[in-house]
Order: C-alpha cells, then sequence, then structure tokens
C-alpha cells in the first residue's frame, strides 16, 4: 500500500479554495430548518459546525498578518459561544442573512486563507495547538478542515460528500506522514480524523496531525 508521506506534493491557497468550492457545492440548498440538527457525530448543530469552519479558516488566516505570529499564542480577539455545549469562535453569522449567508462567510474566510498562505514568507511559523506551522502546514490544515467538516454536515441527509481524491492524499502526505492510505485517499482521511472506522482499522477515538514544516534535501 503506498504511504500517504509518498511523495510529499506541496499545499496552496489553489488547493484551500478547491476544498472550500467544494464545500459550498455540497450544502447549497439544504433547508434553512435542517441546519439546526446535528452535524453526524458532533454535538454541535449543522450551523454551527460551519461557524466553527469559517472561524477556524479566519484565524489561521489572521496568525499570518502578524510580523513576528510565534511572539503571540493567538490573535487577542473575543471568543464566545451562543450557547454552554456551542463551538467558542470569534466570528458568528448574521441570523437575517440565512443558510446562504453562512456560506458566504465561509467562502470569504477561505479565500482569505488562501490568498495569505500564498504570499506569506514560506518559512514563517505561526503557533497551532498541535505545534507551530508553515503557510503550507496551515494551507493543508484548512483543507481538512473544510473536507472533514462538510462530510460532518452533510451526514443524515439525501447528499454524501466524496472529496477529490488528488486533494485527500495531497494533505494526509503533508499532516498524517505516518498513515498508509488504505482503499481510497478520501477514506483514509475520513478515518485519519476520527470519522470512520475501513476494514482492518477500527475508529480512531483520539488523532492529531503533524504540522510541523518539511525538511526538504
Amino acid at each position: 500500500m503506498p504511504q500517504s508521506g509518498e511523495p510529499h506534493t506541496p499545499v496552496s491557497g489553489r488547493h484551500v479554495r478547491r476544498a472550500v468550492a467544494r464545500c459550498l457545492d455540497a450544502l447549497e440548498g439544504i433547508p434553512a430548518a435542517q441546519w439546526q440538527d446535528r452535524a453526524g457525530d458532533l454535538e454541535w448543530t449543522r450551523r454551527e459546525t460551519l461557524e466553527h469552519l469559517a472561524d477556524d479558516l479566519l484565524t489561521y488566516a489572521l496568525r499570518f498578518g502578524l510580523a513576528q505570529p510565534m511572539g503571540v499564542p493567538r490573535v487577542p480577539l473575543r471568543v464566545s459561544q451562543d450557547r454552554p455545549d456551542g463551538p467558542a469562535n470569534v466570528i458568528f453569522a448574521d441570523d437575517q442573512a440565512g443558510p446562504e449567508g453562512l456560506l458566504t462567510i465561509v467562502e470569504a474566510c477561505g479565500g482569505l486563507l488562501a490568498a495569505v498562505v500564498d504570499t506569506a514568507p514560506p518559512t514563517t511559523l505561526a503557533p497551532h495547538v498541535f505545534g507551530a506551522s508553515d503557510p503550507e502546514g496551515f494551507a493543508a490544515m484548512g483543507v481538512v478542515e473544510t473536507l472533514v467538516h462538510t462530510h460532518d454536515i452533510t451526514q443524515g441527509l439525501d447528499r454524501v460528500l466524496e472529496a477529490p481524491q488528488d486533494l485527500s492524499e495531497r494533505v494526509l502526505a503533508r499532516l498524517f506522514p505516518d498513515v498508509p492510505v488504505i482503499d481510497t485517499p478520501w477514506s483514509t482521511l475520513l478515518w485519519a480524523t476520527g470519522r470512520i472506522e475501513t476494514p482492518g482499522r477500527p475508529r480512531r477515538t483520539d488523532w492529531r496531525w503533524h504540522g510541523a514544516p518539511h525538511r526538504h534535501g
């Protein structure tokens, strides 16, 4: 079986845009009432999960707006929750804008991350709870967050997200280099992030990615 880390192929803003476009295509047209249902096995609603995704994309981008990203652990925006068990975010959608407005926010935040990772010096490091990473690493994180949370949101609906296999393989190589690709890259990415079990591999209950910059040469 091929290893997800062989060979390493770069992740860029173009791949973030592809993931976000796939997200928008998959989620467009979901009736408003269904956004209040739980997203897969998460404790959050579909709406809350998409707000969390937008929040991730935005806060990843903001790190690289600083001259010295490693100088602070996070950009100190106020974090709040709409309810005790909901996600803790720095941004929330205007309820009056409906699901379409929330998708617009995801598109905007994804576009911002895509632009930032393509223009930041490639050796710049920024903090993350799983360890400091470079612009390419944060691009890969944005792709994973987008594809996996879109999968969460589509659970229980009459639509299934089938993420691009090449995109899945690319982020597996960058963030999960120790995970062998079994079956397909997309199913392997879902397994690596604790969403499913695959033949011979029980579902993960604890997981993390590895954002440390790749060493070349």
